[in-house]
């Protein structure tokens, strides 16, 4: 994270570092709390020459901080390595599997009891042929009575059949689908809608083990601040006494939308005007030179109250530190404006007014708290008169105002209900002038109120309380957090894929509040949002009891019998809940609440709640929590989860969950390092997901299929022919043909089909993104499509070895000579197996490419021209004994049955998989084959696809305050101790701006229950 945070020494050893040799000879014993992982929280006794002092979270600075405003400090090491908080966060790595590698292995032990089942099958078959029919054989082969025992010949024929049909196990899989596999990684990395320009960032898949689980999402858990957002303030608009600048009406007055082609006001007139900052309203520059006094003492106020640092950096320019984001554009914005803040001391604010210097007596600076939500300053202008200016929320700083102020109150409401309405976030700006002798009596009293040892901060707050009243509004401003490009797009289509996605920030609770509203995942039509905000496990476990009730409220009619929920049925109803539960809702919990919610007593009843929930959000998480709601619904789900963040305290949630996705933003490479796959912006994720992932899916699932049929098709023919063998253990295929089937003759089809195919075009897979469904379901490969798969090769492996068995029985050749010799019967069925299974690849293949053409047909080529060399009398006679099968296929293969023999054994093996295709395409077409015909009818003439309008929501203003600040800085600008010297040191670091500043972890949430029916009709009548 990069924003500011006060951190000052203690008072009694603040002046050790003038002096070495004092610190040198320190010997202080600090006793403080065991190691632990809590970032907001510390607590110590520092003991030292016979007195104590107390050590909280403003006197530590963590592991994996930068010094800003001073050039060194001296520290006492306190934790060290995996102490530190910053480890105590950290995650274990975990080495990550894919469901189908998990159930690829279960399926390879079963097909290995399979093939023991084959072997003990034809033993005991070999057992009982010895004793019947073997022994007529024995004298014809000189053999003495009862030498051979028929049980021992029955054992040796079991190892020997485990031999031969131990293809049936595929081993060569494993190696195929890593091929596969990198294959598809190569793709992410190729995908040029995945670069980012902007960083010159292309898409990284950094693990090539999980591309087909991206095809099965269901839970996304997102960080909020630069995943979401671009941790990026910019002033947008302001309405200053009852008028809005920042819209642009066009000739006829109406209000226009911004486009590129207005003119923004020109600042580089000002020399110290910021280059980025853009204002397409011309009218307040022109207020401005009018000489409008409410207009400038709005930009004043911007320019006093606030508390930025500013330095100059080598070129002369101003430098802005800022602790929150949204101050720096507010200041910034004053800064363009003419009202440029141009330095601090203790005691004065210096500000240039329209190329003024004027400098102002910093009188008392009232700190922003969370309970106050504001903050002002007294000061004294260079006239005498002492103002108090002050800005926040507005719900807050409206009970603070004269009655004088009521009619620009309503009016300024309603421009602060439209600029949240669209996003933004805002702030009341206010002023006050005091009277000398009244802030005199008032000061003194806030003096012996900091002396005060009892109820101090009490006092302290009734005394700002008592003076910010009877305050003159101003107007408010509108700062624009911008999201990334695409978030919103990206967010709803991830929704309509039923993708839930959940926010996990470390933010302040109205600030990802706000988030939540921009990104349309909360909006003001949802019928509930639960705030969880107890602070004890009891508080919490009430507050969801309350949020379940509420839920189940709506829906009594249709849960009847279904409300109370015992724990150890929760995973059975959850199926009844999810159906049960209408309408949107959404949750919000704060870290210290889900602190006591991730409890074992409580976290069934979190996680029944959220689960329930169109959107979920938690605030002020640390980087543990993070992971602990990640492993939360990973194990208790069993459900596919993905983890996307830009920051090092995101690390261990991407560790954890299922996928991590590292975005490469402000925040360096940390999350990148640690993550499976990473990308330069939030709106890849929905190519990454809807396309590759969708893809990868759905070709490995093909793959697994055709795989499986073809090693049960091309082995189980050695089964039936063991009944007519005598069970002899004696092959049907030449040996070599049985080498080469599947490195040769198969293997490159299959990978092709599994490397290229697709079901749709990429665009169709973006523009619905039902298609995703199946992959979430698991539809494409289970354990039901193994057997059927299983029951395929079977059918298969017996039209292959019963068609030409019949046809050869008591048939004899053109020649009048019989073919039915066992070389003819094998070339046949061999020649047969390799067409049928190249037809089949050639059926399954959805999107042709040169390289399937290439592949298939020429596996077909390659088999008719090895059997032809390896059947010839040049090979014979220089390698007899491994080439017996000399001149058979130019014998069969020139006969016009045989080749009848291998239609027929063709047709009756792939027609009813073509009959059972065409009648489910027909009669019970998925989504996917509707848009492929779609497809098909669209390529001649394709329209331009429409884009989508923009969006503008409606918005109550509860959400609209902005301010990620933090208390003590007030103090701490008033005690000059975070002030430069005058000539400091040169340090490298420090010229760096932080305006990219903001605050923790920030995260975006969000639960999509609802499937997407009226989506699916809609499409389906365009269909």
């Amino acid at each position: 994270e990069t924003n500011l945070k006060v951190r000052h020494a203690l008072s009694v050893t603040s002046e050790l570092g003038a002096e070495i040799s004092r610190l040198a000879r320190f010997d202080g014993i600090v006793v403080c709390e065991a190691p632990n992982n809590k970032l907001d929280r510390f607590t110590g006794v520092l003991s030292w020459k016979d007195s104590k002092h107390s050590l909280n979270n403003e006197k530590i600075i963590l592991r994996g901080c930068v010094l800003r405003n001073t050039s060194w400090c001296f520290g006492m090491v306190i934790f060290a390595g995996p102490d530190t908080k910053l480890m105590q966060n950290s995650g274990k790595t975990k080495f990550k599997r894919t469901s189908i590698d998990r159930l690829m292995n279960t399926l390879v032990l079963w097909i290995f009891g399979f093939l023991v089942c084959l072997g003990i099958i034809l033993g005991i078959g070999n057992s009982i042929w010895e004793r019947q029919v073997g022994g007529q054989f024995r004298t014809f082969l000189f053999w003495n009575e009862g030498e051979k025992n028929s049980v021992f010949s029955g054992f040796l024929t079991f190892w020997s059949y485990i031999i031969i049909l131990n293809t049936v196990v595929p081993i060569s899989l494993y190696v195929s689908v890593e091929v596969i596999r990198l294959g598809h990684s190569y793709f992410i990395n190729w995908d040029r809608k995945m670069y980012y320009s902007g960083k010159a960032t292309p898409a990284e898949a950094r693990t090539t083990t999980l591309n087909e689980e991206l095809g099965q999402i269901e839970y996304i858990f997102s960080d909020k601040t630069g995943t979401l957002t671009q941790n990026i303030m910019t002033f947008k608009r302001c309405s200053i006494n009852g008028r809005i600048y920042g819209e642009v009406h066009d000739d006829l007055g109406q209000r226009a939308e911004i486009l590129t082609k207005k003119e923004p006001v020109n600042f580089s007139v000002k020399s110290q005007a910021d280059k980025t900052f853009q204002f397409f309203d011309h009218s307040l520059m022109e207020s401005i030179k009018l000489g409008d006094p409410k207009v400038h003492e709005f930009l004043r106020l911007l320019a006093l109250c606030h508390t930025v640092m500013s330095e100059e950096n080598s070129a002369g320019e101003l430098i802005y530190q800022v602790q929150s984001p949204d101050e720096g554009a507010l200041v910034t914005a004053a800064r363009n404006f003419g009202f440029i803040f141009k330095s601090r001391t203790p005691e004065t604010i210096t500000i240039e007014e329209l190329g003024t210097l004027v400098t102002y007596q910093l009188l008392a600076f009232l700190d922003f708290n969370n309970v106050r939500k504001r903050m002002s300053v007294i000061v004294r202008n260079p006239e005498g008169q002492i103002k108090l200016y002050s800005k926040g929320a507005d719900t807050i700083l409206f009970e603070k105002l004269h009655p004088s102020s009521e009619d620009l109150l309503s009016l300024t409401s309603d421009h602060l209900s439209e600029f949240a309405g669209e996003g933004l976030r805002t702030l009341a700006i206010a002023y006050r002038d005091l009277d000398d002798k009244y802030f005199k009596e008032w000061y003194k009293m806030l003096e012996d109120a900091n002396t005060a040892t009892d109820e101090r901060d009490e006092r302290i707050a009734g005394l700002y309380e008592e003076i910010e009243r009877d305050l003159m509004l101003l107007g408010a401003t509108a700062v624009e957090d911008k999201l990334q490009e695409g978030v919103i797009e990206t967010i709803t289509s991830l929704s309509l894929a039923n993708i839930k996605i959940w926010v996990l920030t470390g933010d302040k609770q109205e600030t990802a509040i706000n988030i939540g509203y921009a990104c349309n995942m909360l909006t003001d039509d949802m019928n509930d949002v639960f705030v969880i905000a107890g602070n004890t496990a009891v508080e919490v476990r009430e507050e969801l009891r309350k949020a379940k009730e509420n839920l189940f409220e709506q829906n009594r009619n249709f849960s009847n019998g279904h409300v109370v929920c015992e724990k150890n049925q929760q995973l059975e109803l959850d199926s009844v809940v999810k159906e049960t539960v209408t309408g949107d809702y959404a949750l919000i919990i704060n870290g210290h609440s889900l602190a006591h919610a991730l409890e074992s007593d409580v976290k069934n009843d979190l996680l029944e709640v959220a689960c329930m929930c169109k959107t979920v959000v938690c605030c002020r998480v640390t980087p543990l929590q993070k992971a602990q709601v990640v492993e939360l619904v990973k194990n208790h789900r069993n459900a596919v989860t993905l983890a996307i963040g830009d920051g090092a305290n995101d690390v261990s949630m991407i560790k954890s969950a299922h996928i991590g996705v590292g975005i490469s933003g402000q925040e360096g490479l940390q999350a990148v390092l640690a993550s499976d796959y990473s990308f330069a912006q939030f709106r890849y994720l929905q190519r990454l997901l809807l396309v590759h992932g969708r893809w990868s899916y759905f070709r490995m699932c093909k793959f697994l299929c055709y795989f499986f049929y073809k090693n049960f098709a091309f082995t189980l023919v050695h089964f039936w022919f063991g009944f007519f063998c005598g069970f002899s253990a004696q092959t049907v295929y030449d040996q070599w043909f049985i080498t080469l089937f599947n490195i040769v003759y198969t293997s490159l089809p299959v990978l092709a089909m599994g490397i290229f195919d697709q079901d749709v075009s990429d665009q169709n897979s973006m523009d619905y993104p039902q298609l995703y469904e199946p992959g979430q379901l698991n539809l494409l490969f289970n354990k039901r499509k193994f057997f059927i798969c299983v029951l395929h090769g079977i059918y298969t492996s017996l039209a292959l070895f019963f068609i030409p068995y019949g046809a050869f029985y008591s048939a004899a050749g053109e020649d009048g000579q019989h073919i039915a010799d066992y070389q003819s019967f094998a070339v046949t069925m061999a020649t047969s197996l390799v067409i049928v299974v190249s037809v089949q690849v050639a059926l399954d293949t959805s999107y042709w490419t040169v390289i399937n053409h290439v592949f298939i047909w020429g596996s077909i080529a390659t088999y008719f021209s090895i059997l032809f060399t390896m059947h010839s009398n040049g090979i014979f006679s220089i390698f007899p004994n491994q080439f017996p099968f000399v001149g058979n296929a130019r014998h069969s293969l020139t006969q016009k049955c045989i080749w009848l023999v291998i239609l027929l054994t063709t047709v009756a093996s792939v027609m009813p998989v073509v009959a059972f295709r065409f009648l489910k395409v027909d009669l019970y077409p998925a989504l996917s084959d509707q848009i492929r015909q779609w497809q098909k009818a669209q390529k001649k003439a394709r329209p331009p696809s429409s884009r989508r309008p923009r969006s503008r929501r409606s918005s109550s203003r509860r959400s609209g305050y902005a301010f990620a600040h933090q208390e003590g800085y007030g103090e701490l600008i008033t005690s000059g101790k975070n002030m430069r010297a005058k000539n400091p040191p040169l340090t490298s670091g420090l010229e760096k701006t932080l305006y990219n500043s903001t605050s923790w972890i920030e995260n975006l949430c969000k639960k999509t229950t609802d499937t997407v029916s009226s989506f699916n009709q809609d499409k389906t009548v365009k269909l």
